[in-house]
């Protein structure tokens, strides 16, 4: 064996791991093994780059307490680095008065989630925030925010070889290979945990199903009516945050994602009998989510629901990816991050937004739940 923990995943979460196992145990070897060229190529680069309060997770999940608690240690980690972020704020409003209801609910996990500084506003307030936006009421979310998620995977990377540690890329691992190489292994690996967890002798369920988000990027000269983070009223039954408008940390301002069954693994997610009970429950999510693949024109009419003034044409295609959600053999979209065991390892088998937000905080339960098994 040439290292005491193998961190299967070069991710921002499989990153994040690593250098909290290593700052642990100064003396261990740990190494990480990505099948990619680079770091942070998949989720943790292609997402809206939001820092996320915790509002909307259930009080008592792990998100809920991982993203505030992680939230507030991302942005110290940041200032200590170096890596540029900003405090922009978000609004998540109510069109109507028939959203409402699902905004006091969002309100009430807010405040139970002791997100800081979250308020309550009213037409005329949150116009105040954001001129150009339209609704009846809405939550404010001042301490919400932007980074760029793969510099700040980069920085723990190098935080983590500074330490000793030593990261292989182009290295697609197995679990044969593993077990020969480490004592431990964390497998952070996205759209393979599912894969790996059952090579390694886990239960099929859940399994990762993915969904591509599709992103619009807004004309520069448009830039003045949005200012920070423009957002709907989710449905609470689903793990997805609708589709909203995100200045980013480059100024660039993003309409989406989109969230539709993606072709990646197509034949293994039809495998799975819980694809067919979601697609049952979910049929007309589908279809909305299809007609926004096809048409993008159809696709940027969701930003004029919150923002008047903007217009189909005002959007452009801009990049895209592909998110790794945990999906139970009932139809269930898992809406927690997941964590299971099997000899000699961890697998993070669902890790979906906020885990980026909360990549130091779950880094550390991680850690917690390994650290009995390295003695």
């Amino acid at each position: 064996m040439d290292a005491d923990v193998a961190v299967v995943g070069g991710g921002i979460l499989g990153l994040a791991t690593a250098r909290e196992l290593l700052l642990r145990r100064p003396e261990s070897k740990v190494v990480v093994l990505e099948r990619e060229p680079e770091l942070a190529q998949h989720q943790t680069g292609r997402n809206s780059g939001v820092i996320h309060a915790g509002i909307y997770y259930a009080p008592g999940s792990l998100k809920a307490r991982l993203c505030v608690e992680g939230a507030r240690d991302l942005y110290a980690y940041c200032e200590e680095r170096g890596v540029p972020f900003e405090k922009r704020g978000k609004l998540i409003i109510a069109r109507d008065d028939g959203e409402v209801p699902r905004l006091d609910e969002l309100e009430r996990r807010g405040r139970a989630n002791d997100v800081p500084g979250l308020r309550r506003v009213d037409a005329e307030g949150l116009r105040e925030i954001e001129p150009h936006a339209r609704g009846v009421a809405a939550l404010h979310s001042p301490e919400t925010g932007v980074v760029d998620f793969a510099e700040v995977a980069r920085a723990y990377a190098a935080d983590f070889q500074a330490a000793g540690g030593r990261i292989e890329l182009r290295h697609q691992a197995t679990v044969a290979e593993v077990r020969r190489r480490a004592r431990f292994t964390v497998f952070c690996a996205g759209l393979a945990a599912d894969r790996l967890a059952v090579e390694a002798g886990a239960d099929p369920d859940p399994r990762i199903v993915p969904f591509r988000g599709a992103y619009l990027k807004l004309r520069p000269e448009k830039s003045e009516l949005v200012r920070g983070l423009i957002y709907p009223v989710p449905d609470p039954d689903l793990p997805f945050l609708g589709v909203h408008i995100s200045r980013h940390i480059d100024g660039n301002i993003s309409l989406g994602p989109s969230a539709l069954l993606a072709p990646t693994r197509l034949d293994r997610s039809l495998a799975w009998p819980g694809t067919w009970r979601m697609a049952r429950r979910w049929w007309r999510t589908g279809v909305t989510e299809l007609a926004h693949a096809v048409s993008s024109r159809r696709f940027a009419r969701e930003a004029a629901e919150y923002v008047p003034e903007l217009e189909p044409g005002d959007f452009e295609p801009w990049y895209s990816g592909v998110r790794a959600q945990a999906l139970a053999r009932d139809g269930r979209l898992v809406d927690d991050f997941v964590i299971s065991e099997t000899e000699g390892a961890l697998h993070v088998r669902n890790a979906p937004s906020p885990a980026a937000t909360s990549s130091l905080a779950l880094a550390r339960l991680i850690a917690d739940r390994a650290e009995p098994a390295l003695g």
